[in-house]
């Protein structure tokens, strides 16, 4: 992959080829105009400037240098112009397709990853491919080019002076090549540690509460600075490969101007060699300098770009575990009956089954409730309904359709969710609200805000657009939480699925909210994930797991009658809350 890497950006790049073909087009006019101006300035060293016979020739010559050089500055200008727009849009597309393949992507992805390292993939790596886009790529063709060409006018002026400085300069290239691959394996490094260190300060803003709460901020501190060393560290690598091998970059191409100097020098003491000549050689030996002197940048860009694709690709390569099959349908209406069907499932990477063989039959219209101990499996179970998870073995059916032959987005219509952890995003209070149904009329918000208990927002500064801080934490955890669920009854759904949506408000909410849920349960089906056993109350039936394994289904009187398990795990939930 690491030596075809670049080539993955060919797609990329063919959008916008004619611009970039332009750009390279104008260079090579651009480098047309520049090497005129040393044929030019020999024919006044050795036109005007020599002979006074021929200083009517001056004026034009002078006006001709000025009309090149401002040709060469137009040209330098649109060229510029165009390559930074192709790059820019190039870099727009990567970051969007980016950011949309991350969408698509199944939750286990994102729960295997830092967050620092996504984010250094979509800024700082995409960064690396728009540079090396709008300025390596180009530029190696460009620069190759006036390379070759200079040399070829180098020769027509004089040969044996042309062979002295290319063969100087020619070492260089073994040099370049030693500092890429020495550049890639540091650069690859550096990219990695600073998505490690974006994930320290990441989770040190998320967390910020935490920290201060423990009083954690100095081991933060560490940590942060024991990461910031270690980046500095292999920075400093780079820095110490810079310094031994860029001033090379510089060193030969003097040797060439210093033997040039002395070897034609001789020459024009001879007679063999005109001044004018002598001039428009060291100045064509100039315009080679930059191409040299660039080379090692080039090549530094090009190994960066190289390996900041190969992270890009990292993502990119990951096919979400969780689409629609060929051939997925719109599901139209939906009863709500919703079951498992020898349900077998275990999170990715690992041996242990959270689920083992669970058959469970929720009828249209009825609400379940989940209850087991912690880590048996209850949300893992309820998040199987909407497909955040699909299962290993088995099949999790709505009106007898396979959720996985249904098309996401219309199976996710007809659900509403509730997770035990509300999270809110940093956007007004309605933006919040409509995350899953940007349709939603004032009236049915206001009825979800009801339903909540959440009428609170028409107290906060703005109402519905009044922006909650990120993660909603301008709010309590009550409110939230309350934000939360009218978010999931908002436009009625067919099936509810709520991972214990009452933890964080306090008991007289919970009691108006539980009241509030009987009537908008009534004829929708709701998988509940209890903690509470207050919330019971709201429950048709129960479904008790052990060790991801259904061990009984029944009424509330029936478990506590015939479950000793059942009683045990309410038992212990009750001593929790009241602690």
């Amino acid at each position: 992959m690491r030596s075809h890497a670049l080539l993955r950006l060919t797609p990329y790049i063919k959008r916008y080829r004619w611009h970039l073909t332009l750009a390279i087009g104008l260079a090579f006019v651009e480098i047309w105009f520049e090497a005129r101006i040393p044929a030019i300035t020999k024919q006044v060293i050795d036109g005007p400037a020599s002979l006074a016979s021929q200083r009517h020739r001056l004026v034009p010559l002078v006006g001709l240098l000025l009309l090149y050089g401002a040709a060469e500055v137009t040209l330098a200008f649109l060229r510029r112009r165009v390559l930074a727009g192709a790059a820019l849009r190039v870099e727009t597309n990567v970051r969007n397709d980016l950011y949309d393949h991350l969408q698509k992507l199944h939750i286990s992805f994102h729960d295997g990853w830092q967050s620092g390292q996504l984010l250094s993939r979509a800024i700082q790596d995409i960064n690396s491919v728009r540079r090396f886009i709008g300025f390596g790529l180009p530029f190696l063709v460009i620069l190759s080019f006036q390379f070759v060409y200079i040399v070829v006018l180098m020769v027509q002026e004089n040969r044996q002076l042309a062979i002295l400085a290319t063969a100087m300069i020619l070492p260089v290239g073994y040099i370049s090549y030693t500092f890429g691959r020495q550049y890639r394996v540091i650069s690859r490094k550096m990219q990695d540690q600073q998505g490690d260190l974006g994930t320290i300060i990441e989770e040190s803003a998320t967390g910020i509460r935490i920290i201060k709460a423990f009083g954690r901020g100095r081991e933060v501190r560490t940590k942060f600075r024991n990461q910031a060393a270690v980046l500095r560290e292999s920075s400093m690598g780079w820095v110490r490969l810079a310094a031994r091998l860029w001033p090379t970059f510089d060193v030969f191409p003097n040797f060439a101007l210093g033997a040039i100097l002395i070897y034609g020098g001789m020459s024009v003491i001879r007679g063999d060699l005109s001044v004018g000549t002598l001039v428009a050689f060291t100045l064509y030996l100039q315009m080679l300098v930059w191409p040299v002197d660039a080379l090692g940048w080039i090549l530094a860009m090009t190994e960066e770009s190289r390996t900041a694709t190969e992270r890009l690709f990292e993502v990119f390569d990951s096919e979400p575990e969780i689409q629609d099959r060929p051939g997925a349908r719109v599901l139209e209406h939906a009863e709500g009956r919703v079951s498992f069907e020898d349900v077998w499932f275990k999170y990715e990477g690992s041996t242990d089954w959270i689920l083992k063989d669970v058959n469970l039959d929720i009828r249209p219209g009825e609400t379940l409730a989940l209850v087991g101990k912690t880590g048996c499996g209850k949300t893992t179970l309820a998040m199987l309904v909407p497909r955040l998870y699909d299962v290993n073995q088995g099949k999790v059916t709505l009106d007898g359709n396979d959720v996985r032959d249904l098309k996401i987005l219309s199976l996710r219509s007809h659900i509403g969710v509730a997770f035990e952890d509300p999270i809110l995003f940093s956007a007004s209070v309605r933006e919040n609200l409509v995350m899953g149904r940007p349709d939603a009329t004032d009236e049915e918000i206001a009825s979800a805000l009801e339903t909540a208990q959440a009428t609170f927002v028409n107290e906060l500064p703005f109402g519905l657009e009044t922006r909650v801080g990120e993660q909603g934490h301008t709010l309590s955890g009550g409110q939230r939480q309350r934000l939360a669920l009218a978010r999931a009854v908002l436009g009625r759904p067919q099936v509810l699925v709520l991972d214990d949506p009452l933890s964080s408000v306090d008991v007289h909410t919970e009691e108006v909210i539980e009241q509030a849920l009987k009537t908008v349960l009534q004829g929708v089906t709701a998988v509940l994930v209890v903690h509470r056993p207050s919330t019971l109350s709201l429950a048709d039936r129960v479904a008790l797991l052990d060790e991801g394994t259904i061990v009984a289904v029944g009424t509330h009187h029936e478990l506590m009658e015939s479950q000793p398990l059942y009683r045990a795990v309410l038992s212990q939930e009750a001593e929790e809350l009241a602690v």
